[in-house]
């Protein structure tokens, strides 16, 4: 990748035993990168960089002097997707996500070591934050929840927080089936840790309980309340965003991405 944009890129392979396969990834920096000690930007599916436009992004990022510099890292996917992404806990009913547990030991046994070799980064662990969208954006969450000793924010684009340990059962007002809600009650509070939720009013049609709320909305209100009930403030350690219109695609993603940078890594709090 080039530099026309008056960046730093590139696009490089990583070899995981964990996995078993190489991964490739592209990351993105400041042209003065190697003087500086950077905050991290980890993202999943990072093959939608172009899809999102994020060479000009970043740009308009690194040249803002309220964001301080940080290193952009999109790990790419392909079709182990559905097995990579999900919760470390286990796959779930229909035995997809089998293999998040390892991609999360992936992430946080081999890539950050490798990273932290390759580049100048912090050692702080508010300055290591995931986004992710979609099932990318589930994976984030679990991964920063529960590793919170690593990550100090996540950030997730119309999160698929409907994964369940079991068929959705009509009349289950409490649907715990949903595995974040148990794996967030589970856990513990970390009061560093902070969180960007995003949805758009046309994710999608399903409302499997026909209360005039999409399940995307529904599903990401009730992550709200069970991180309210864990200790995490709203608004405050939780910052929600609802796009009018907003549809479950790269291009509402990034329409909110500079915002979601500026939360990340603004230099006032947003």
């Amino acid at each position: 990748m080039g530099s026309e944009l008056e960046i730093l890129s590139g696009k490089q392979t990583f070899y995981s035993r964990i996995l078993g396969r190489k991964l490739v990834f592209i990351w993105s920096a400041p042209q003065n990168y190697k003087d500086l000690v950077l905050p991290v930007l980890l993202m999943n599916d990072g093959q939608d960089y172009a899809a999102m436009s994020l060479a000009k992004i970043l740009y308009s990022a690194f040249h803002d002097p309220g964001i301080r510099p940080f290193l952009y890292i999109g790990i790419e996917t392909n079709r182990q997707r559905i097995q990579d992404y999900g919760v470390s806990s286990g796959a779930d009913f229909k035995g997809r996500g089998a293999n998040a547990g390892k991609y999360s030991q992936f992430i946080l046994k081999e890539f950050i070591p490798f990273l932290k070799k390759e580049f100048k980064l912090s050692s702080e662990t508010e300055d290591w934050v995931y986004f992710g969208m979609s099932l990318g954006g589930l994976s984030a969450f679990d991964i920063v929840y529960t590793h919170p000793e690593q990550f100090g924010k996540a950030a997730v684009f119309s999160g698929s927080f409907w994964w369940r340990n079991r068929a959705y059962q009509r009349n289950d007002m409490a649907d715990r089936s949903r595995m974040i809600l148990d794996i967030i009650k589970r856990g513990t509070y970390h009061p560093h840790l902070a969180f960007w939720l995003q949805c758009g009013t046309a994710d999608e049609t399903a409302d499997r309980n026909k209360n005039g709320i999409i399940d995307s909305i529904e599903d990401t209100q009730d992550v709200i309340r069970e991180l309210q009930e864990k200790g995490y403030s709203f608004p405050g350690d939780i910052t929600y965003v609802e796009i009018q219109g907003g549809k479950h695609d790269p291009g509402t993603w990034a329409s909110v991405f500079p915002a979601t940078i500026r939360w990340a890594f603004g230099k006032t709090a947003y």
